[in-house]
């Protein structure tokens, strides 16, 4: 019984770590997904006039933002992994 136990408990520990990888792994990609549409916003702003000047600026902030806040879950769950 007590062998049963032990085994269940590391069969869980392993998914549980496993599942905060696979986690971490995805908020990583799309925080880099983001900085690069990022990116492309800011080139944008750069070469064009001042009406769509202000909307690629605008856009470029929003991937920023999103780009931090994926950034904050991937390392959340990066800290999970080591529990």
């Amino acid at each position: 019984m007590n062998k049963l136990l032990i085994a269940l408990a590391i069969a869980f520990a392993g998914t549980a770590s496993f599942a905060q990888t696979g986690t971490a792994v995805k908020e990583s990609g799309k925080a880099v997904a983001e900085k690069a549409k990022e990116g492309k916003e800011t080139v944008q702003a750069a070469v064009t006039s001042e009406p769509k000047k202000a909307a690629h600026k605008a856009k470029a902030k929003a991937h920023k933002a999103k780009a931090a806040k994926h950034d904050a879950k991937a390392k959340a769950a990066g800290d999970q992994i080591a529990k």
